[in-house]
Order: C-alpha cells, then structure tokens, then sequence
C-alpha cells in the first residue's frame, strides 16, 4: 500500500476519538516510516516555536530506535494511550494528502537495498541527525528544509525508494548548513556585545 493509501485506511479508524497505540498497531511493519512522514510533515511549513522542538525531540527518539535495530517503534505508554480527536486527524490527513499523492507520481520502488532491513541502523543515525537540527533550528522557517528532508526520508521508506531517501539526505545537508549559519551568527553577535 502507499503512503496516501495508509494515511486513508487511518481516516477510516472508527472511533471518535483515536489513540496514537492504535494508530502504530495500523501500521504494522511501516510503523516506522509513517511516524517519520508524520513528524516531518508540521515542519514543513512554517510553525512556532515549540512544535519543531517536540517534533524533534520524538523524532530523536524514534532515530534512536532505529540506529539500535529495535524491529517496531516503542512509544511510552503515557503516549500511546494519548488520543486525537477524529476530525482533527481527518484534516491533517486532508492537508496531508495532495502533496503525498503529487509526489507518489515520481516514486516507485528503486534502489530499495536503501530501505531494507540492513539499511535501518544508518537510516536511524540520519533521522537522528535531521532531528537533532529540528530541534535547534530557526525559528518559524528554519525548520522547513529539515521538515521536508525528514519527509522525503519517511516517503522513500513507505515507498521504497532509494532515490527519495538520497534526495532527503540531500535537502536535509542543505537545512542542516543554513541550522549552523544561523548558530554562528547568533553566537557571533553574542560574542561580539560581550567582548
């Protein structure tokens, strides 16, 4: 199944209410890489400042996971047992869903040793890095490039698509220079009013 395809059988949970353990247990083996699409995908417009820093530090957590070789994602049950209204899921899926499709056009299974099991550690370690960005980005604009790279990242796996995992690493080298620029220019000009 595709990611838009997954993103509609949760639409289709029933329930007013769902819990986020449901929504893992739906996802079965792509646990992983729709939880990264889902982390990635506030950041990719722009947002105040706690979300990139919440998003990050649940993503860290989840890369983490992954560079470990943990088989499905583990969540604290605090979490887990956390619910979201129905339609407030039905509009993020809603928001969520045209630009997936766009991209579902250009993606098919290509260079998938990318997204094997045996790729899993380095993708953890990638996802961790993106994450750790996330968290120290600019805000309200810093965080797209690394929200659209961990998107990508998330879209190659579900996908299986080598060339979309690349591309994410790429975009997301680019967010991560533009992250250290503004870190230097704000610790330069620290430095500079204090010394």
């Amino acid at each position: 199944m595709r990611t838009s395809g997954l993103l509609r059988a949760l639409d289709q949970l029933p329930g007013e209410r769902i819990a986020v353990g449901t929504i893992v247990a739906a996802l079965q083996d792509r646990a992983y890489a729709l939880l990264v699409v889902l982390l990635g995908l506030p950041n990719c417009l722009p947002m105040p400042p706690p979300i990139p820093l919440v998003c990050g530090l649940v993503l860290a957590f989840v890369g983490l996971q992954m560079l470990f070789g943990r088989g499905l994602p583990w969540l604290p049950q605090a979490l887990l047992s956390r619910s979201i209204a129905k339609p407030d899921l039905t509009r993020a899926i809603g928001r969520a869903l045209p630009p997936l499709v766009w991209l579902e056009r250009f993606s098919k299974p290509r260079l998938t040793v990318l997204g094997g099991r045996h790729a899993m550690p380095v993708l953890g370690l990638l996802i961790l890095v993106l994450a750790l960005g996330l968290i120290v980005a600019a805000p309200f604009i810093g965080q797209i490039p690394l929200g659209v790279a961990v998107c990508l990242v998330g879209l190659g796996l579900v996908e299986r698509d080598g060339v979309l995992i690349i591309a994410g690493a790429g975009v997301g080298a680019i967010g991560l220079a533009l992250s250290a620029g503004f870190a230097y220019a704000i610790f330069s000009g620290i430095h500079e009013l204090l010394f």
